[in-house]
């Protein structure tokens, strides 16, 4: 590899699955109760250290949301004044089948242009651009045709891999995105999983080649100061149905290897975010959706993996937990469980009052005792990592 990459014996030197076998083995047997651990006392919490506005700006800026515009609408433009952490971009509208964000590069630079102008901050602008199938910029849209993971992972050159790192990261920072809810380092169990393997969105069912595939990718949206975030934990590889639509269950299917991923590149430094899956995995936890699990983000992610940095979340509005749990206690359990950055794609539902009305469920959670603002403030600084620099 060249001066900028990591030494390939660094990421291929193994974590067994023994090790990692003895990893989830442990969290399967703590996670014994159905009951999210609380992370704060349940005394109702007093006046916000810096009042009212300054709490729900705080709680704002965790959270990622979507709309529908070739311009920004009005209901976002306040969004982002009032503090809003993010944006997510689509090219389609799922319920109108319509173009939504992006209609050519010019238009959507200047889309983009026209969010960071109104954010007091450091906005965050994302993307899925994964590559081939899942790729919102497109020929449809004149960015150019990518490959997907499988045809990169099948491929398994560093330097072709490299290549078309850089071609994604290209049409990213032409038009401003700050960060790609990429890569996707599932292991490939199941090829005919709706969600992963028939979709062509994993490199390779050998952990090796997705990890040193993954690195090369990483390493190129760095080299440009794009974010990335690896996903989704704590494998979703072996998934039969996708949780946009539907609870999916891979208590059965789920090995051990599919941490090795995260795992390796944890340790290596080469992670950004993690993305947590709402799969329901019982060897995990046996009552809820990792995203949703404290034995799952908490006690495997950050606890065994050692991770640090900032959790996101799948789609909020995804029917595999808004069905179970409603919107507003899926939002209590996924900042009980440990993760910092919310993403509501506004795409299963569209709701422009989704902003107001998740601040409002957060200040509640912290008004009663539920949340603490200090806990709050953890997700605060963990987001920022993932800010843009002026």
């Amino acid at each position: 590899m060249d001066s900028g990459h990591l030494p390939r014996r660094l990421l291929l030197a193994g974590i067994g699955s023994a090790a990692v076998a003895a990893a989830a083995g442990c969290e399967s047997r703590r996670a014994t109760s159905s009951t999210p651990r609380p992370t704060s006392s349940p005394r109702p919490s007093g006046p916000s250290r810096g009042g009212a506005a300054a709490l729900r700006r705080k709680i704002a800026s965790l959270l990622v949301v979507g709309f529908r515009g070739a311009q920004a609408p009005n209901w976002i433009i306040k969004a982002v004044r009032d503090g809003l952490g993010g944006v997510i971009l689509f090219d389609q509208d799922l319920e109108t089948r319509s173009v939504r964000n992006i209609r050519s590069p010019e238009q959507v630079t200047r889309l983009v242009k026209s969010l960071k102008d109104a954010s007091p901050g450091r906005l965050i602008v994302s993307i899925d651009q994964e590559g081939g199938r899942t790729s919102r910029l497109n020929p449809s849209n004149g960015f150019p045709a990518t490959k997907s993971e499988a045809e990169v992972g099948a491929e398994n050159s560093a330097s072709a891999t490299r290549d078309w790192a850089r071609g994604l990261v290209a049409g990213l920072t032409r038009i401003g995105v700050t960060m790609n809810y990429a890569p996707v380092v599932d292991v490939n169990v199941n090829p005919d999983s709706r969600a992963i393997g028939k979709l062509g969105r994993s490199f390779s069912a050998d952990p090796d080649v997705v990890v040193s595939n993954a690195a090369e990718e990483i390493q190129a949206h760095r080299a440009a100061g794009v974010k990335t975030c690896l996903k989704h934990f704590p494998g979703s590889g072996s998934a039969a149905g996708n949780t946009d639509f539907e609870v999916v269950d891979v208590s059965d299917t789920w090995r051990e290897a599919e941490l090795e991923p995260f795992q390796r590149l944890i340790r290596a430094g080469l992670a950004d975010s993690v993305m947590a899956a709402h799969v329901l995995n019982k060897q995990l936890d046996p009552a809820y959706p990792a995203s949703l699990s404290t034995a799952t983000v908490t006690d495997l992610l950050r606890g065994r993996l050692g991770w640090r940095g900032p959790v996101v979340s799948d789609d909020m509005q995804a029917v595999a937990i808004t069905d179970r749990y409603g919107a507003a206690e899926a939002v209590a359990l996924a900042l009980q469980a440990g993760l910092d950055l919310l993403v509501f794609a506004n795409q299963q539902v569209y709701d422009p009052r989704v902003v107001d009305e998740t601040v409002d469920t957060i200040v509640k959670l912290v008004r009663t005792g539920r949340l603490t603002e200090d806990r709050i403030d953890q997700s605060v600084a963990r987001v920022d990592s993932l800010r843009p620099k002026r």
